[in-house]
């Protein structure tokens, strides 16, 4: 049996994820700050036949995301693919103009996406080398790619993860180790359009390309999800 571990998973981005690759017959453990909404994704997936479990961790606890992802790795036979994307919270994550940010903020964003996806690859690369095969997804919006001075400091953290994410997806590549990195951009948001001018697409529209990365685009270092035109290759 295959699985999926979804690093931020909720009830709109992760649980389309879920079901991609739970339709696939992959078993789903499910990882976030919050036991209830996970236990609710769970409920779900379970109604449609998908086996899934949660493992509640705080991305930004190195120690409880490992050993997250250890648990579930105990729990399913091993991790085949990892995926990173957890949100802020609106309230806690604060959006600053170029000028107006501080170090603090681009800190905070740090720790959250780039810190926290690196030390979840960690946790789960080793076996993905032993195996010689594996898929480590990490998604952010566009603005890792394209930047919006409305949110630079969740920008420059992002464009961080995906410059990370690509030198990743060439080591791995070049060493023939069968494992692939990939980043996946999304230009909108997610459900409802949260950010003035920014439309938003539905969780469906966009899990298809993590499906794609995994199985027929596996020498793509990204996609770019825009509204219109799934699924476009790195530009």
């Amino acid at each position: 049996m295959t699985s999926i571990a979804i690093v931020g998973a909720g009830p709109q981005m992760g649980l389309a994820i879920a079901r991609t690759f739970g339709s696939q017959s992959f078993d789903v453990a499910l990882i976030s700050r919050n036991r209830e909404k996970l236990d609710g994704v769970v409920g779900k997936l379970a109604a449609e036949g998908i086996t899934a479990a949660a493992f509640p961790a705080n991305v930004l606890d190195r120690a409880g995301l490992t050993q997250a992802l250890k648990d579930a790795s105990a729990r399913f036979g091993g991790i085949d693919v990892l995926e990173y994307s957890p949100v802020g919270t609106f309230g806690i994550t604060a959006l600053t103009a170029p000028a107006e940010t501080e170090p603090s903020h681009v800190e905070f964003e740090m720790n959250f996406q780039l810190y926290g996806a690196i030390a979840a690859t960690k946790a789960v690369l080793p076996a993905m080398r032993e195996a010689g095969a594996g898929t480590l997804l990490y998604t952010t919006g566009a603005g890792s790619i394209w930047p919006d001075p409305r949110v630079a400091n969740v920008n420059a953290a992002a464009a961080a993860l995906r410059n990370w994410v690509m030198n990743l997806h060439k080591e791995l590549a070049d060493a023939g180790t069968g494992i692939q990195a990939a980043h996946v951009g999304i230009d909108s948001s997610i459900g409802v359009s949260v950010i003035p001018g920014v439309e938003a697409a539905q969780p469906e529209q966009i899990a298809p390309l993590y499906w794609e990365l995994h199985t027929t685009k596996r020498d793509e270092a990204e996609l770019v999800f825009r509204l219109g035109d799934e699924g476009s290759p790195r530009p």
